[in-house]
């Protein structure tokens, strides 16, 4: 029997038996099942053993490849973790970062991480997506997926880098010549400019312990927080933004704070990865980036 050990044909069988199928392993390797079935046949002839009992219906695992399967795994384990130890021991991030985020965070806020990273490792080129779908990082190809919003359980690892606050604000023109806003009630006799949320417009306010929804048609509904941020700088009404977007223009003098204290819940953000113990310098090195950008404010 031949003993040399290789390790694509053993992930092709470690696939095919966590799969339970030929077609589902042969998909997510990225080939066809005759290739597949092929590979585990000369596996068998090699080892000189059925691994699988396969019938019309049913594919199921022999005795003997389960021992195989169990003992397959611990090898391709330790292949991993001596790839990834000698990866690690080349701390200088390089080679292409591809990574993903929603298009407003990204434009306004990841941008700017994307630069100073860039910066600092002279040795990575970047590839960056934003949209606003959910972008399946593993099957997609992507290293790293900044995600505002309370995570999916998607079975990917993942780092908190902080989260997002709100605030209400207006053009001061607006709030001069307009009623008092003194307290949440008074909204409802205000412009509102809204994002829309799958066709709903509406905001739950929390102050410490106190809770109000605004449930009123809005003067204004869009689908954009930057075009909610325009509006209001057009005095338009009063729009909910998030701090990161709204705070600077409130230094500028083109927008105020009305009622301070009430805003929508925080949104958590992360950087979504694959693995948190075979992480890649350049993925590493970002995600310390994007914590560290947030502990020191943006």
């Amino acid at each position: 029997m031949n003993t040399s050990i290789d390790l694509p044909e053993m992930r092709v069988f470690v696939a095919v038996v966590t799969d339970g199928s030929f077609t589902t392993a042969a998909d997510r390797l990225g080939t066809d099942k005759a290739r597949v079935s092929r590979i585990v046949s000369r596996m068998e002839k090699k080892l000189g053993a059925q691994l699988l009992s396969r019938s019309t219906r049913r594919l199921s695992v022999t005795e003997v490849g389960r021992d195989y399967f169990e003992r397959a795994m611990s090898i391709l384990t330790a292949a991993e973790a001596a790839e990834a130890a000698v990866a690690q021991q080349s701390k200088e991030p390089k080679g292409l970062l591809k990574l993903t985020a929603g298009s407003e965070f990204g434009t306004m806020v990841v941008d700017d991480w994307i630069a100073a990273f860039l910066k600092m490792a002279p040795k990575v080129s970047v590839e960056a997506e934003y949209t606003n779908r959910l972008v399946d990082i593993i099957h997609e190809g992507f290293d790293v997926a900044i995600r505002v919003g309370v995570l999916e359980d998607s079975g990917l690892s993942a780092r908190r880098l902080g989260e997002v606050s709100y605030g209400l604000y207006a053009a001061p023109g607006y709030v001069r010549d307009s009623p008092v806003i003194a307290t949440v009630a008074d909204l409802k006799r205000h412009s509102l400019i809204m994002k829309t949320t799958r066709g709903r417009s509406n905001w739950t306010l929390l102050n410490g312990e106190s809770i109000e929804k605004i449930t009123v048609s809005p003067r204004c509904a869009v689908n954009s927080t930057i075009a909610a941020r325009n509006l209001a700088l057009s005095g338009l009404g009063v729009a909910h933004l998030p701090r990161f977007m709204a705070d600077p223009l409130v230094t500028a003098g083109a927008l105020s704070c009305v009622l301070p204290g009430w805003a929508e819940a925080p949104a958590p953000v992360h950087a979504v990865f694959a693995s948190s113990r075979y992480m890649d310098p350049k993925v590493r090195s970002f995600v310390d980036l994007c914590l560290g950008a947030f502990k020191a404010g943006g």
